[in-house]
């Protein structure tokens, strides 16, 4: 009976014990399932490879693939390709982002611009970028310019619609509350407005970072600016089916390190917020 009540009492000294994301499981779990699937799509891509219902001209095996992948990575010509697709994604998204907050915010607080400007902004948005590839073709040529163009054009509606959102989202009673103790306009919009819209920003920056990236590659595509599009626009064009697929690899691992770099910026600048605490959970 003593020996119980001496474990009651630790129990509540020593507290409840430490939820799983406290000691990192699930995101260890998070990361071993990734890492799982992605062995798996692999062995997948192997076996049906193997199995002949499709030829090897149409569907290198993945051992081959990857081993053309290394023998890439190791010319001086596809690092050089590789940096100017990075480049062009990054210029890109560099200036959606300067150009589609500031007007984000202004279409947010101010009812009158949002209704003003609605109609050019929804007229816009649902254009396909890919559309304007023959227009830019003509005027700027396959420039490191049209390819920036068409990267900025798609990244800059996810980060303006965001931003939008996100000031209009903000609590009324905050900022009725802030008014009636004579806070400042500008002290209101920099403690209140900006970290209430700075997640959706977050957000829309990293969905703009994929069609960015998306946009980029297809301007090499189909202008021929230079960079692993155009390369992989070469493979295809003679016949180097390992090296296309072995191209189309190296894009996508850009893709998902973008994504992952921007997933953990979002998170570890966004500690306070309690999205991201409730993922902690």
């Amino acid at each position: 009976m003593a020996s119980a009540t001496q474990e009651t009492a630790a129990t509540h000294l020593s507290g409840p014990e430490p939820a799983a994301s406290e000691t990192g499981g699930p995101r260890l779990s998070g990361a071993l399932v990734f890492v799982l699937s992605f062995a798996f799509a692999l062995l997948f891509w192997q076996a049906f490879s193997a199995s002949g219902l499709v030829r090897e001209q149409d569907l290198p095996s993945m051992t081959a693939t990857m081993g053309e992948l290394w023998n890439l990575v190791q010319t001086g010509s596809f690092w050089a390709a590789f940096l100017q697709t990075a480049r062009g994604w990054a210029i890109g998204l560099g200036l959606a982002t300067l150009l589609a907050v500031p007007i984000g915010f202004v279409l947010g607080l101010s009812d009158l611009a949002g209704r003003a400007f609605r109609v050019p902004v929804e007229f816009l948005r649902p254009i396909p970028s890919a559309a304007l590839i023959p227009l830019l073709f003509l005027t700027l040529g396959p420039t490191l310019e049209s390819e920036v163009f068409l990267a900025a054009f798609g990244a800059f509606w996810p980060i303006l619609v965001q931003t939008m959102y996100g000031v209009r989202d903000v609590d009324p009673v905050a900022i009725d509350t802030a008014r009636s103790f004579g806070v400042p306009t500008r002290e209101r919009l920099w403690r209140i407005t900006l970290p209430s819209a700075v997640p959706y920003i977050a957000t829309g920056m990293r969905i703009a970072s994929a069609v960015a990236l998306i946009l980029a590659f297809t301007a090499e595509l189909f202008m021929g600016t230079p960079g692993l599009g155009k390369l992989l626009n070469y493979a295809q064009s003679y016949g180097l089916t390992t090296q296309l697929y072995a191209l189309a690899l190296a894009t996508g691992a850009l893709g998902v390190c973008t994504h992952v770099l921007f997933t953990a910026a979002e998170r570890r600048a966004l500690r306070w917020h309690p999205s991201q605490r409730a993922e902690a959970v």
